[in-house]
């Protein structure tokens, strides 16, 4: 088990029910239970003065909020945090800083509505802070064609809410093939979030780092995996056009429509060493 680092905010432990169950009708008028996951707002409160409310599921919330204040900027360190606590019974958590955020009201003046499912809030303004991130240049960050097949395989295999009651979008931290976190929450943005909680509480960089996710590419997930230094970011889904700019421009390599041994890689082939697949011949149709 990994320890935390040195001078890491308490946290509570607050856990819930991930599923509930439900009865449905079928297309044959059958009744029968079937699980669906339990979304519910969180609202974070900083010292005392509400941040915002997110929609989640709730697997590990005090991780969803530590990786929030980070990926927002609000803190730039976990240092600043003194605890983090999580009450289900009042759908909130008091984070406790110990000596205030500094600029918290300009920080948090212009608030931007993000796409997807779990709808996602930015604070800022994303664009102005590409230029201040420096991403590990494409010798020293690499990924192999038989290690992302590795990584699919993986994330094949996985049990998942997903798999039991869909609704849901997982991400995944790899270092190489080997799985490091995985968690599912209502949004991809949520899922990213707790990656970044639990990356910034045992002191993980993400220099060598792969993140998977089930969702879209868009913006918004491309800058949260750049802010925690992870240049390699593989997605079931596909990209936006600001998204795939915005990897462009970082030096981000992107994959995308990956799932059993296909892919497409939209940006950053210069961090990819292809080990192409053989193509299967042909079949012509003869008529007779």
């Amino acid at each position: 088990m990994r320890q935390a680092v040195v001078g890491a905010p308490r946290l509570t432990q607050a856990r819930c029910e991930l599923l509930r169950e439900i009865r449905v009708v079928d297309e044959y008028g059958e009744h029968r239970s079937i699980q669906i996951p339990s979304e519910r707002p969180l609202t974070v409160f900083v010292d005392k003065r509400e941040l915002v409310t997110l929609m989640t599921l709730g697997a590990i919330p005090e991780l969803l909020v530590l990786g929030y204040l980070c990926n927002q900027r609000l803190v730039s360190s976990i240092g600043e945090i003194e605890s983090i606590t999580v009450d289900w019974d009042v759908g909130a958590a008091a984070v406790k800083t110990h000596a205030g955020i500094v600029d918290f009201e300009r920080k948090t003046e212009r608030r931007v509505v993000t796409t997807g499912c779990g709808q996602g809030t930015v604070f800022g303004d994303v664009m102005s802070q590409v230029d201040a991130l420096v991403l590990p240049d494409a010798q020293a960050a690499r990924i192999r064609q038989s290690t992302l097949a590795r990584i699919l395989e993986t994330m094949r295999q996985q049990d998942s809410i997903h798999r039991k009651a869909g609704s849901v979008h997982g991400c995944a931290l790899f270092e190489g093939a080997e799985l490091l976190m995985f968690i599912e929450d209502v949004g991809r943005h949520n899922a990213i979030d707790t990656i970044t909680g639990w990356m910034a509480l045992h002191g993980i960089s993400g220099a060598d780092k792969t993140i998977y996710t089930t969702g879209r590419l868009t913006s918004e997930m491309v800058m949260k995996a750049a802010h925690i230094g992870v240049p390699i970011v593989v997605s079931r889904n596909g990209v936006t056009a600001m998204g795939h700019e915005l990897a462009t421009r970082l030096g981000m390599a992107l994959f995308g429509r990956a799932a059993n041994r296909h892919f497409l890689c939209y940006t950053g082939a210069e961090r990819f060493d292809s080990e192409p697949e053989i193509r299967p011949a042909s079949v012509r149709v003869v008529s007779g």
